[in-house]
């Protein structure tokens, strides 16, 4: 055991990818599909992908607040690195998310919950899993805002107030001095969308990059997270609820409005 620890640190090959493309093209999107045996299969997903892939996403991300079925998880991240060429990211929902069949997990600590397991108990228990698989793991603070939906209830969180656009940055500043690589924003899965006023704010206190998820649906909201300062928008219930009925046509407006309005926007990310 003491020797499969001591391996060699995993690579940072994805993300230094996510840094570059920030600083390249000023803004990125990411597909999130959820592993769900209760809602799609591993090939169901995968097409999903594909039409992701496709439609100009720049990495997909696996995970989901219920995901329970570590084979069927495997059996997913497999089945999507068949058919698209962009990293598949793990976005843990739980123990059950880590694979080491996609290029990355987001290292994740939610730091708004009321419930220790979910800040640093979760993260402890993965730690060995992790380590052992040589995953590329990438530390982010995962912040929720109101009402918080699914992801605010599984995860006992304290949700951040809307109106208080103070509150949530200093929690943004405070994981960026703990050394997160990343801050996640989001309000919950298909539930309101982020206040701009709070993507700003959290933008222009903290140097790291601002990940957006959630509320999206048109290319208005898209341009609008961008513009506030979000450098990567997230977009799963959209995904499945429009990509598989138009194999990606809509997705892609969305995609080049954010392409679009990321030129605007000058990054200079440090690695």
């Amino acid at each position: 055991m003491v020797n499969i620890l001591m391996s060699e640190p995993a690579k940072s090959d994805v993300y230094n990818y996510i840094i570059d493309k920030i600083n390249r093209d000023g803004a990125l999107h990411f597909s999130l599909i959820d592993p769900d045996p209760l809602r799609q299969s591993p090939t169901k997903a995968a097409k999903l992908a594909k039409f992701c892939a496709d439609a100009g996403s720049d990495a997909i991300l696996v995970g989901g607040s219920t995901a329970f079925d570590q084979n069927f998880v495997d059996k997913t991240i497999e089945i999507i690195k068949e058919k698209v060429d962009i990293p598949v990211i793990i976005f843990p929902g739980g123990l059950s998310n880590v694979s080491s069949k996609a290029d990355a997990i987001l290292f994740m600590s939610l730091l708004n919950s009321s419930d220790p397991y979910f800040i640093i108990g979760q993260q402890a228990l993965a730690s060995y899993m992790i380590k052992v698989a040589n995953i590329e793991h990438i530390s982010m603070g995962y912040l929720i805002i109101e009402p918080g939906a699914t992801a605010g209830w599984v995860g006992n969180a304290k949700l951040l107030p809307r109106k208080k656009p103070k509150l949530t940055a200093a929690y943004a500043l405070a994981a960026e001095m703990f050394g997160f690589n990343l801050i996640y924003l989001e309000a919950g899965s298909g539930g309101d969308s982020i206040p701009p006023e709070i993507i700003k704010l959290c933008s222009s206190v903290i140097n790291i990059p601002v990940i957006a998820g959630g509320g999206v649906q048109n290319k208005e909201d898209a341009r609008k997270f961008v513009e506030s300062g979000a450098d990567v928008i997230v977009m799963g219930s959209y995904i499945e609820d429009h990509v598989q009925k138009d194999k990606g046509a809509a997705l892609k407006v969305i995609i080049d409005e954010i392409k679009d309005a990321g030129k605007r926007q000058i990054k200079n990310y440090n690695k």
